[in-house]
This record gives C-alpha cells, structure tokens and sequence, in this order.
C-alpha cells in the first residue's frame, strides 16, 4: 500500500526522492544569514501584513560595515557632477581663446624705386659739416633713430605680439638699411635669413637677375652700394622716421615703416677728406606676419617704395643704388621736385628731381 503522501501507483520513477536533499544541510549559519526571517508566533499575533521581514544586511552575522544607501551615492554623484562642471567653466574662462591654425603662402614683394636727379652740382664737404648743415642734423644714429612705438594688444593679438612684430621689423630695417656689411656690398644673409622662406626665390632671383619689373629691384629689399665705386665716409647712417601696426585680420598684423637714411659717402680707395657727400634713402616698407613668422622672428614684405639721390636716372636696373657722388650732375628728367625728407604719399614718377632743399646748405 502506497504511503500517505505518495500517489496511488507509487513514486513515479526518475522522481528525486529524499536521499537526494540529505546533502543539503540547513545549518544555524545558514538561517541567519538570510535575508528573510519569519515572524515568530508571538509577532504574527500581530497587526502584520507580511509573515516575513527583511533583514538589514549590516546585522546578519559576518557582515561588513553597512553599505551606503542610494540616496547617499546618488548624491555624492550629483557633488562630483557639479564639481566637473565648474571646474570645466573656470578652465574655458581663463585659459586662452582658441586660435585656428592658418596656413598661408606669402605673397610677393611688389616695389617701387625711384631715382631723384640733382638739379645742380652735388655739394662736398667733410661728413661732420655736411650732416650739420643738412636736415639730418638732428637725425639719430643708426638703429637709435628707429623708434618703436608703443605697443597695445589688438582683438587677435596680444601686446607682446604686437611687440615682437615690431622688433622684427625694426631689426629687418638695421639689417637692410645699416648695417656696413650690406650697406657696402660685402653681404647680405643677414637680411635673407629674416625673410619668410616663401619668398627667398624672388629674393635670390633679384640679385641674380635685376630687373625693373616691380617684383625683381634688388633696392626694394635692402640698401646697397658698389664697393668699387662707393665707401662710407662716415660708419654711422642717421636715421629718423616711423613705425605703425594694424590687425589685418584674425591670423595676421601689419607693420608700416616709413623711415629716411642719410649715408655720407666719398669715392672708394680715396681717404677720408672733404670729397664726402650726403646720400637720402626714403624707405616706405609694408611687413606683414602670420602666427608662424612671429615666434620664428621672420618677416613678409608685402610693398617696398624707394626715393633715392641724388643719382642719375637710368632705364637700366642696376643691382646696386649708383650715387652721383661731391661735385657730380645730372641731368633731371623728372616733372616736379621731391624731398625725400618729407613725409606723406610719394609722388614721383620713374624718376625725380632732388629738391634743393634736401641738399646740405651752403
């Protein structure tokens, strides 16, 4: 007879029966630490709606320290948040604004040189009396006489930008226009290795082959005499003129220099005497730099006009400035009279005529 709790026919077969569970032991450990604990008879008695309660899991035996709540992670979530967030705004507000990288080609120096022809003889004198009696009287020396003015910061660029642009300019100008060596003929990489290196070919080009194009005039970039023909008679060039910037855009600034020099001259491999003359150079230069010419101390020449005399106006193009030295004429083809010492736009067609009063008076 089949037993109380099995079915009539017997345990059906492949039924687990008992033996199978004697391995699990529900021992005292076990029961504690679940997580469900039946009420007792007494606690059931009363107003209870669940015959389980849920055991909080710091006090189940072995238990660690009680694990945070998600309310406390979910607000020291929130503190990290909003601590990232400022941290993100106080970085965007005090760390530089973005500048674009901008690649650009330098364009081609485009110049301009005229010759002014004397209207009489060229005066001779000693250095010292020449510059004293000239408007040069009380042109500074040398770089001294290129001032730099005051630099301010522009919407794109800051002041000391601003600066270095105008300091390399400034040294461009001492390279090309007073130093002995390239004044004299004897060198020019100085002035080469200023230029940006777009335009190192036309630079090149205009000494190896002069022309009077507009693009190839080797007096468009520096100041130059023929050491067999001309030397100084005096080291120091005065100088006097000015110095303007301008943003041109958000990646670059422009630099105008409009700047006189005055060289005393005499005849090569004659000494020093009273055979000296004065020599003008009105230089007009428009610079321009990018955000890569300012930290490699470079410059983009973008115009170069040059009044020059007295010397002869010639339809050649020659490499070198040709002075009409102490006692030399010419014959001027110009319309009108130019002062080289006066400032404002140049006037003079291909060639000029030296206004007598930029000459040494007598």
């Amino acid at each position: 007879m089949a037993g109380r709790g099995d079915p009539p026919e017997g345990t059906p077969e492949g039924t687990p029966g008992e033996d199978e569970y004697r391995s699990v032991v529900f021992d005292e450990s076990f029961i504690r630490a679940a997580r469900l604990q039946e009420f007792s008879a007494q606690e059931r008695m009363g107003d209870h709606s669940h015959a389980v309660r849920r055991r909080d899991p710091a006090q189940r035996p072995g238990a660690g320290s009680p694990t945070p709540r998600r309310g406390s992670v979910q607000a020291l979530l929130l503190v990290l948040v909003v601590a990232v967030a400022f941290g993100t705004a106080v970085y965007v507000g005090v760390r530089p604004p973005y500048r674009p990288a901008i690649t650009r080609s330098a364009e081609p120096l485009r110049t301009t040189v005229i010759p002014l022809a004397p209207s009489g003889a060229v005066p001779g004198d000693t250095p010292e009396s020449l510059l004293r009696r000239s408007p040069a009287a009380r042109f500074d020396s040398g770089a001294s006489g290129i001032a730099l003015p005051l630099a301010r910061r522009t919407p794109h660029f800051t002041e000391n930008e601003v600066m270095t642009a105008l300091t390399t300019a400034k040294d461009y100008l001492v390279a090309s226009s007073v130093d002995p060596d390239v004044v004299t003929g004897t060198e020019r990489r100085s002035v080469r290795a200023l230029l940006d290196p777009d335009q190192l070919p036309q630079f090149d080009q205009s000494f190896a082959d002069p022309s009077d194009d507009g693009r190839h005039a080797p007096a468009g970039w520096l100041v130059r005499f023929d050491p067999a023909k001309v030397a100084l008679a005096d080291s120091a060039v005065r100088v006097r003129g000015t110095l303007r910037f301008a943003e041109a855009g958000a990646g670059t600034i422009d630099v105008l220099s409009d700047h006189t020099f005055v060289y005393a001259l005499r005849p090569a491999g004659q000494p020093a005497g009273q055979d000296a003359s004065l020599f003008t150079v009105r230089r007009t230069v428009h610079f321009r730099f990018d955000r890569e010419d300012l930290p490699r101390h470079r410059v983009e020449l973008l115009t170069s006009q040059v009044q020059a005399g007295p010397q002869t106006c010639s339809t050649e193009a020659p490499g070198t400035l040709r002075p009409l030295l102490a006692g030399g004429r010419a014959t001027p083809t110009g319309p009108a009279a130019t002062d080289p010492y006066a400032t404002g736009p140049q006037t003079a067609g291909l060639c000029g005529v030296l206004d007598t009063r930029a000459q040494p008076r007598g």
